[in-house]
């Protein structure tokens, strides 16, 4: 006698071809295999499950009772087996209803998702994305739970955890944006200039020091930060009405000179390059809707990598 434990489910697929064929020779072409190897497979059906299951008669093999129960629960089986082992279906994205969720700063809000609206817009209209603003702590959670897709911003800020996926879209670099008509900088401001002057920052968090100022620190310098905000949106208008140098990533600056009349210059301190990257979790690495999606957002951050002046 066997249990499912016990017995070879392989055998499951000879049985198969075995009452389809009712000849072990031909069985064993179907297989390609030995006839002989087909009939040690055939002792061990019949020993598993305690049946001759294939009888020889002047007319040939013929299957038993047993066997003739097996047949369709076999198939059915086999069938629904074939169906768990295939690759998942292709992302059908211009037909989907599908909402995608992704954590994002305003940063990353301004540099891609008009592009991707656009983009989803043309080639897949039913679906909807909602960003999220990105926390304070890693939502690692939410990735592994799968109610965010994707996070994306700077991998220094970020962190993440090193067991999940970071694929980098583009870098970026510090600039400083003054009003054009600035009384005191009409070219790049040396680093006394700079210093000097009044400074505005972005802090989401509400904190008083950013990159430049943990520099600044490291070389025994400080700046005088006048105003905070929390958001990118007024900062364009407010530097342009007053004498405030805003420091900030060169593509945002670009942005901002489309709003308001500015000029951008270089920082005057050594800064590296900043990565901004898209972060997701292994256990969706193979959903075909999750590719679909990255896939859209790598094209974009490299279409905006090669923009950097």
């Amino acid at each position: 006698m066997s249990n499912l434990r016990t017995f070879d489910l392989n055998l499951l697929v000879a049985f198969d071809v075995l009452m389809r064929e009712l000849n072990v020779t031909r069985a064993a072409e179907q297989m390609f295999i030995t006839q002989s190897a087909m009939s040690h497979i055939l002792q061990r059906l019949r020993q598993q499950l305690d049946d001759p299951l294939l009888v020889k008669t002047p007319t040939g093999m013929k299957p038993t009772e047993r066997a003739l129960t097996l047949i369709e629960p076999v198939r059915s089986l086999l069938n629904e087996m074939e169906q768990l082992i295939q690759p998942p279906l292709e992302f059908e994205a211009g037909t989907s209803q599908r909402r995608f969720v992704l954590a994002a700063t305003d940063y990353m809000e301004l540099l891609l998702i008009p592009e991707l609206l656009g983009l989803i817009g043309q080639i897949a209209p039913g679906i909807d994305i909602h960003i999220k603003r990105t926390e304070s702590s890693f939502p690692a959670a939410q990735l592994e739970n799968g109610s965010l897709d994707v996070v994306l911003g700077f991998e220094s800020v970020l962190n993440p955890p090193p067991h999940l996926h970071c694929e980098h879209l583009f870098s970026d670099q510090m600039a400083c944006v003054v009003r054009q008509d600035h009384p005191l900088i009409t070219k790049p401001p040396s680093l006394e200039e700079y210093l000097a002057a009044p400074h505005m920052l972005i802090s989401r968090t509400g904190s008083n020091v950013g990159l430049i100022d943990q520099k600044l620190t490291e070389q025994g310098l400080e700046r005088r930060i006048k105003l905070i905000v929390p958001h990118f949106l007024s900062a364009p208008l407010i530097v342009a009405e007053t004498d405030m140098i805003l420091s900030l990533p060169y593509r945002i600056a670009e942005q901002f000179k489309k709003f308001a009349p500015l000029e951008i210059f270089p920082v005057p301190i050594e800064l590296p390059y900043y990565q901004l990257v898209m972060i997701w979790h292994p256990l969706h690495d193979k959903d075909p809707a999750h590719l679909w999606l990255r896939d859209k957002i790598t094209a974009i951050g490299r279409n905006i990598n090669g923009l950097l002046a």
